[in-house]
C-alpha cells in the first residue's frame, strides 16, 4: 500500500491509499479519484515529504485502506480539524449507505460473480443488479472485456 498526498485543480488537499503507483495511476486514467471537498477530478500528487523511521524506532502502522476505496478527507500536514472529521464522518456514512443499497437491492452471487457479471453482458441470462466476489484478476478480466464492475467501498472497521 501506498500514500499519496493529492491536490485537486482548485487547491484542496488531501491524501489517499492505493495498491501501488501504477493502481494510482489506473484510477486517475478511469476518473475514480476525487477530491472529497468539491468533487473535481482533476487530480495530482503534491509534494509530500516521505516517512522515515528513526534508528531503533520503529515507524507506527498505518492503517490499511482499499485501493478502490474513495479519498481521506485528512489534510496534507495530517492535522485533522474538527471540520474534516466531520466530513469524514459524513463520508463514511454515505460509503455505508451506498453499501447497504447495493445489499439491499441486489443478489449476492458470491464466487460466481465474474460468471454470473459476463453472462449478463453477453446476453446469456436477463440483465439484474448483482454482487459478489471477484479476485483482482478476475476483476480486471471484466473490464478488459468491456464488463462494468466496481468494487464495494470498505471502511476500515469492516474486515473486523
Amino acid at each position: 500500500m501506498i500514500r499519496y498526498t493529492l491536490r485537486c485543480d482548485r487547491g484542496h488537499g488531501f491524501e489517499s491509499w492505493f495498491q501501488s503507483s501504477t493502481a494510482y495511476d489506473s484510477q486517475v486514467k478511469r476518473k475514480l479519484v476525487s477530491c472529497p471537498n468539491c468533487g473535481s477530478i482533476k487530480v495530482e500528487k503534491a509534494i509530500m515529504a516521505p516517512q522515515i523511521a528513526k534508528k531503533g524506532r520503529v515507524a507506527a502502522a498505518e492503517p490499511e485502506a482499499s485501493a478502490a476505496a474513495p479519498a481521506s478527507t485528512e489534510v496534507s500536514a495530517g492535522a485533522s480539524t474538527p471540520l474534516m472529521m466531520a466530513q469524514e464522518a459524513e463520508l463514511r456514512a454515505k460509503i455505508k449507505e451506498l453499501r447497504d443499497h447495493v445489499t439491499r437491492n441486489a443478489d449476492n452471487v458470491g464466487e460466481k460473480f465474474p460468471d454470473e457479471a459476463r453472462k449478463m453482458h453477453y446476453g446469456d441470462i436477463e440483465h439484474r443488479p448483482i454482487y459478489g466476489e471477484a479476485s483482482p484478476d478476475e476483476a480486471r478480466s471484466l473490464i478488459d472485456e468491456g464488463i462494468e464492475v466496481s468494487p464495494l467501498p470498505m471502511l476500515p472497521g469492516d474486515r473486523n
